[in-house]
């Protein structure tokens, strides 16, 4: 690194410009999958409405929707968040609803950011633990010690001088910084004496530099030593011990932690100063059961990222830029970094936008596009894959699609999402009293409904996913020529199976709703997305579309559907984008 040298310079020699800043970014990307075997509710009525938070330290960063009437709650939700600052753990959090009273903490997964990286790419169980006021610290504290020998007319007193220094990373109390101070005690097997600082507003790195003087025994006489000692079983007896509070004004103290220090750490110097880790009461030393609360299933992608200043990037901007045009693509730089990412999402976002800005992309997809031609076999499998071209497609989509996405169906989506008509049609879902024709009815009209938004706005499509199209569907046509439909299928793969369909049973990763949808609505939503993927499916016009259903009662479904008319719809959307 800059500034790092050995030895002096000579005179006149220029010096090396100041390091430039870098910048860590960190961002986390969480699925909140499941609990199961949660405490049951003490009554006759065991069942619980509960929902998670995902909190940062103390501070609550997001939380999911309800789930009413379940020790098994199925959450199924996904959250994206940019960490603006350092922190020590990321908390889960499960909570019984309570309309009355105070929302009741079930228990928790307390994760500390070391740790983090264990876990990226899986989706492990985790116990949950009991949750304790008094178990719920952060911070550290700067603390010093010193024994000093005082003359007074009755002789020597050994005194202990505790000195307050600083505090960082204390909690943030309901949303706010806290107001902390610090209480001071000497404890010992016939004594306590204990002593305040000021109370520090609004902040969690408090600057006390406070000191506090305690007598820790009394001679007699007075005898002249040349170092001062204070005997071992004194030492033994006694410790320092240091609580932090939020100061709850006309609210109760919180307690934030505390640290306790025996005095035998000054046994062989005079002086001590280091920083302490707040610790929970009693360093948290209460047994508990975690397997009595239950478990929570979760997914967690935790990422630092080191930035260099933007000109250290120039070089591999220009690489990228060049990609299109290298020959073969797969020698591009922007090819090979998307193959050799591990989470290509690292890799993708970035270039598409990249490319799009510069208005290459349409270039360089439909070059990478071929490619997966090239390897597709049959007609009706046209870009089902997963490749680099049909992610780049998706990526494209979610950012100029965004907007269409919203004016063609987040009215329909808000209205099934907030009177979400009942639809199951499997019969082994059904209830006592339902009616399947009534379900199949509803469910109809919600598929009409949507379907036919899609296809009103096929003349609202953007142009850089018209322009995309256009070149996929006269690829798709050059390399299957005897084939009537692909030149339809080739489009619909994208706008119906990997576009609407897509946003149809997540809408609130396409920014249609706020939070993941209950599960009764998102069942709805999964029900009406599996049949706008048939409908969509032009490339199956040569088989029964029926066979593309797994599950019977959504063949019977299907039948009701005039496959002509809705076939017809389809193209003219393929044809229109």
């Amino acid at each position: 690194m800059a500034g790092e040298h050995g030895g002096g310079r000579r005179g006149g020699e220029s010096r090396d410009p100041p390091a430039a800043p870098v910048r860590v970014l960190q961002s986390l990307r969480v699925k909140i999958c499941e609990a199961k075997n949660l405490l049951p509710y003490p009554g006759p009525n065991k069942m619980r409405d509960c929902f998670c938070t995902v909190n940062l330290d103390q501070e609550e960063i997001f939380r999911t929707n309800v789930v009413e009437k379940s020790l098994n709650p199925f959450y199924g939700e996904d959250f994206y968040f940019e960490i603006p600052r350092m922190f020590h753990s990321l908390s889960f959090y499960i909570y019984d609803k309570s309309l009355l009273q105070r929302d009741l903490r079930i228990g928790k997964v307390a994760i500390k950011r070391e740790e983090l990286c264990r876990f990226y790419g899986k989706e492990p169980w985790f116990p949950l633990q009991p949750i304790d006021s008094n178990s719920e610290v952060q911070g550290k504290v700067h603390l010093e010690l010193k024994l000093n020998e005082l003359i007074t007319d009755n002789g020597s007193v050994q005194q202990l001088m505790v000195h307050i220094v600083e505090c960082e990373g204390l909690p943030l109390v309901n949303g706010q910084s806290c107001d902390p101070y610090a209480s001071v005690s000497l404890v010992g097997p016939s004594r306590n004496d204990q002593k305040k600082t000021k109370v520090k507003k609004k902040t969690s790195n408090p600057q006390f530099n406070e000191k506090f003087y305690f007598e820790v025994t009394r001679s007699s006489s007075y005898t002249k030593k040349s170092q001062f000692q204070v005997e071992e079983e004194d030492i033994e007896k006694l410790e320092v011990r240091v609580d932090l509070w939020n100061n709850g004004n006309l609210a109760q103290d919180v307690f934030l932690g505390e640290i306790r220090i025996p005095v035998r750490v000054l046994r062989n110097d005079s002086s001590h100063q280091a920083w302490y880790w707040l610790l929970p009461k009693d360093n948290g030393s209460k047994s508990s059961k975690y397997d009595d609360l239950g478990s929570l299933r979760l997914s967690i992608c935790y990422t630092e990222d080191y930035v260099l200043p933007s000109d250290c990037y120039c070089p591999l901007k220009t690489l990228m830029m060049k990609s299109p045009d290298i020959k073969p693509i797969t020698a591009s730089a922007a090819f090979i970094l998307g193959e050799i990412c591990r989470d290509k999402n690292d890799a993708i976002l970035p270039l598409v936008r990249l490319l799009l800005h510069h208005q290459k992309l349409v270039l360089f997809v439909t070059t990478i596009a071929q490619l997966d031609l090239n390897d597709t076999q049959e007609a009706n499998t046209i870009f089902r894959g997963n490749s680099l071209a049909t992610r780049c497609m998706d990526e494209t989509m979610k950012i100029v699609g965004n907007h269409y996405l919203k004016v063609t169906l987040k009215n329909v989506i808000d209205e099934i999402c907030e009177s979400p008509k009942p639809c199951e049609i499997d019969p082994n879902r059904l209830r006592e009293g339902d009616s399947i024709d009534n379900h199949k009815d509803n469910l109809r009209y919600y598929v009409d409904k949507v379907f036919s938004c899609i296809v009103k706005s096929s003349m609202s499509c953007p142009t850089v996913m018209c322009d995309l199209f256009s070149s996929l569907r006269h690829m798709a046509v050059r390399h299957f020529p005897n084939d009537r439909h692909v030149q339809y299928s080739a489009v619909s793969s994208f706008v119906f199976l990997r576009f609407f369909a897509v946003a149809v049973v997540s809408p609130h990763i396409f920014h249609l709703r706020s939070h993941h949808p209950d599960a009764q609505t998102s069942r709805v939503l999964t029900l009406i997305s599996k049949t706008i993927q048939t409908l969509g499916s032009v490339g199956s016009l040569s088989k029964s579309k029926t066979s593309s259903f797994k599950e019977p009662f959504m063949c019977e479904f299907y039948k009701m559907f005039e496959e002509e008319t809705y076939t017809a719809d389809v193209k003219k959307v393929s044809r229109a984008a």
